[in-house]
């Protein structure tokens, strides 16, 4: 293992803790699909496969992005936003729906899919970045300054929206978490947040009105999750999903069922990813799901450390979105299924079956690590 460490440069224990999440995907996976064989046939070993060849086209994404000098993000990031903006308007006219949704692209010959809003969000933080430094003595300026961050998030987060709030949501208050550190105005990133609120209960109020015309086409799917949770007792067909994922967490108990013990998984939908973490915590326990807060608390705190040795503003505020970003992945599934947020469709940063959230993931820890390792090639020509 140390040899082989070795020609993984930046951050060690970063590299520690996502080469062991991605090896413990493997177990896990295997566990969890029991619920997906029975809906779509086929066998574990199937799903399995799939998934270990995702973890390592993403492994192979973040050992390439590594070894790459972090210029070269800045240099590219308006092209990575061009081709987001891209990806999503294909996903619109052309995507491939599940569950009422049109968020995948399927790619052709080799039966994978690709989720556009993957690689938007983190496209997003590096194309924002770039502009928060471009455009730091201009903050107070509507016109140049604040205006120009602005309008990035709201094209992706619009783009976004039509088929998952969730993620939407999340990325814009990712966006102006990352503004408020870069110390733009807080009065102004209020006024845009209470604008965007109007202009969101507008076009719910539109769709409400004119329903055929389908700006909003799953706001009935969003009320539904909302209002469930808020009477889930009234609504246990409803919220079955979420009662036993909060059920299995339960039967979990200190040391868990045991590994391909679970019961309920069998029956949460997305037991393998979107209801990740309460099939952890039956199969392994509340102790193992200590450890698994504290091994992405760990993850967090060398992300932002690495941010803050930066050289350079632009590094900084990568390190820090990127952070947050994998950071409230975690935590919003882990709140889903505790009951205490409404059923998204976020799933386990590394661990949940592999995907172009698994990739994209990857490449984040890719781009982190290519920032610790300039500052270790800098460290030893000061040395």
């Amino acid at each position: 293992m140390k040899k082989f460490i070795t020609y993984f440069e930046g951050d060690r224990v970063i590299w520690i803790i996502t080469l062991l999440m991605l090896a413990f995907s493997i177990l896990s996976v295997y566990s969890f699909v029991p619920i997906l064989v029975k809906i779509e046939g086929g066998t574990p070993i199937k799903y399995v496969t799939k998934h270990f060849i995702y973890a390592l086209i993403g492994l192979g994404v973040a050992f390439w992005l590594h070894k790459k000098d972090p210029k070269y993000f800045s240099m590219f990031s308006k092209l990575g936003f061009f081709v987001a903006v891209g990806l999503l308007l294909f996903t619109m006219i052309f995507g491939t729906q599940v569950n009422g949704a049109g968020r995948w692209v399927r790619i052709p010959f080799v039966g994978l899919t690709f989720q556009s809003s993957d690689f938007a969000k983190l496209a997003l933080i590096v194309y924002l970045s770039r502009l928060m430094v471009k455009k730091e003595q201009l903050y107070n300026d509507w016109k140049q300054g604040f205006l120009p961050i602005m309008w990035p998030i709201f094209i992706i987060c619009g783009l976004i929206l039509k088929d998952n709030f969730s993620t939407a949501a999340i990325v814009f208050m990712i966006s102006l978490a990352l503004l408020f550190v870069g110390r733009i105005p807080f009065g102004k990133i209020a006024t845009v947040f209470g604008a965007l609120v109007l202009v969101f209960v507008g076009l719910v109020a539109f769709q409400k009105a004119v329903p055929e015309l389908k700006i909003l086409p799953r706001l009935e799917t969003w009320e539904n999750r909302i209002f469930n949770r808020l009477d889930d007792e009234r609504n246990v067909a409803a919220n079955a999903q979420a009662l036993n994922a909060q059920l299995a967490i339960y039967n979990g108990g200190l040391t868990g069922q045991g590994v391909g013990d679970g019961k309920l998984k069998e029956y949460i939908p997305e037991a393998y990813a979107d209801f990740y973490y309460a099939s952890f915590v039956e199969e392994f326990g509340s102790i193992s799901a200590f450890l698994l807060l504290l091994a992405y608390s760990i993850l967090l705190y060398r992300i932002i450390r690495i941010g803050l040795r930066a050289e350079s503003l632009f590094e900084t505020y990568l390190c820090i979105g990127i952070g947050i970003l994998i950071l409230t992945q975690a935590t919003v599934n882990m709140l889903v299924c505790t009951g205490l947020f409404p059923v998204t469709g976020q799933n386990m940063p590394l661990l949940a079956m592999g995907g172009s959230a698994l990739i994209m993931t990857c490449a984040s820890i890719g781009i982190i690590q290519s920032i610790a390792r300039k500052q270790l090639k800098t460290q030893e020509i000061d040395d």
